[in-house]
């Protein structure tokens, strides 16, 4: 954790999945220093173990009263990890401070990016981006719908994980392989912890419109 990151948000109900590794981690290690006294900080993913550690290691920082944090082994891709998740928070929620929600929802993969169109019927990057896609158009919705919720799609940029190692080894059309790799190669990606930085910027100073798209390249 970082001492004096950020300014202190105050009591605030936060929800953080995909939190295990990669930019999660990043965020949660930068978000925790900023919740005020009282608030819950749950963590969401699927991998138990470093879910576990990040937890622990949150909660070595931040005294007991200050910082409650939960973690939740949970696949949000399948009924069992919704279930989970469901329970976690009627469990939590009751308890929360009512000053303020966060929910980042960061959970991701990038499916299945060997195959091409025909072999799915998809191309090679068509689950991910067409679950982007289908995201910006919700929070869009979202944010006509209810007023009073802020709502904000942040694009982290191509960011050096192992889902970036992944895009560069197993995408299925030559070129966009061949595009990630040179990322790689030329020591382009962006670090996780400086993306993350730049979302809480944006969240701190609030000056988007609700349900705008915003990328790392143009904040």
């Amino acid at each position: 954790m970082e001492p004096g990151a950020g300014p202190d948000w105050g009591p605030v109900a936060c929800v953080l999945t995909g939190a295990s590794r990669g930019f999660g981690r990043s965020l949660a290690r930068l978000l925790a220093p900023r919740l005020g006294a009282g608030s819950v900080l749950l963590l969401l993913a699927r991998s138990a173990a470093p879910l576990a550690e990040l937890a622990a290691e949150l909660r070595r920082g931040a005294p007991a009263a200050a910082l409650r944090v939960e973690c939740v082994p949970a696949d949000l891709g399948t009924d069992e990890g919704l279930r989970r998740a469901v329970r976690a928070l009627h469990e939590l929620l009751p308890s929360a401070p009512a000053a303020r929600l966060l929910l980042i929802n960061n959970a991701g993969s990038l499916g299945d990016v060997s195959k091409t169109f025909v072999e799915l019927p998809f191309r090679s990057w068509a689950l991910y981006c067409g679950g982007k896609a289908a995201r910006d158009m919700i929070f869009q919705v979202l944010a006509l719908e209810e007023p009073d919720v802020r709502v904000l799609s942040y694009a982290p940029g191509p960011l050096d994980t192992d889902m970036q190692l992944l895009a560069r080894t197993q995408t299925g059309d030559a070129e966009m392989r061949e595009h990630f790799q040179g990322l790689h190669e030329r020591g382009q990606l962006v670090d996780c912890d400086v993306s993350a930085r730049k979302l809480l910027r944006l969240l701190e100073e609030d000056a988007f419109p609700s349900g705008a798209h915003v990328d790392f390249y143009d904040a």
